[in-house]
């Protein structure tokens, strides 16, 4: 998100639905959504964790574990599991807890795809084999539509 006045909008907008759930979007959290949101990558924690501590040197793993947390379970990011790195979430400002990941191996890029249609056909093949499912969470690796133009 390279828009800075879109990026505080974004954090305004985290800040108020945290608020509307009970709970406070501290400065340091605001912070670790930020880097998050600014990144076009995923970020993992300890790259996070460098890029706090430009401007909070005392900050330690524990630290940027508890606001991961704080964010993961207010669904403002998601964690991509393969990468072990953290993406803002595309859809925050609703409750969801299935999604689908597109995750470019050559820029390393992720895009969230919430397509319900693929979480029911998943739902209905899993229960077509007596399975209960929970959560869906997808990441599909390949080429994103710019790197697939690059020849190689």
């Amino acid at each position: 998100m390279a828009d800075a006045h879109a990026l505080e909008a974004a954090l305004d907008t985290a800040a108020l639905q945290c608020l509307a759930r009970g709970a406070q979007l501290t400065s340091l959290r605001r912070e670790v959504l930020a880097l998050i949101l600014r990144s076009p990558t995923p970020l993992t924690a300890y790259q996070l964790l460098d890029q706090l501590r430009q401007h909070r040197q005392s900050a330690v793993p524990p630290t940027i574990y508890r606001a991961l947390d704080f964010l993961l379970s207010h669904h403002l990011i998601h964690r991509i599991e393969r990468l072990n790195a953290f993406v803002p979430c595309a859809e925050h400002a609703r409750e969801h807890s299935d999604a689908q990941f597109l995750i470019c191996r050559a820029c390393g890029s992720v895009t969230e795809l919430e397509d319900e249609a693929i979480t029911q056909a998943l739902t209905q093949a899993a229960r077509a084999r007596g399975f209960q499912p929970g959560r869906a969470i997808i990441e599909l690796d390949g080429l994103c539509a710019a790197c697939a133009l690059t020849p190689a």
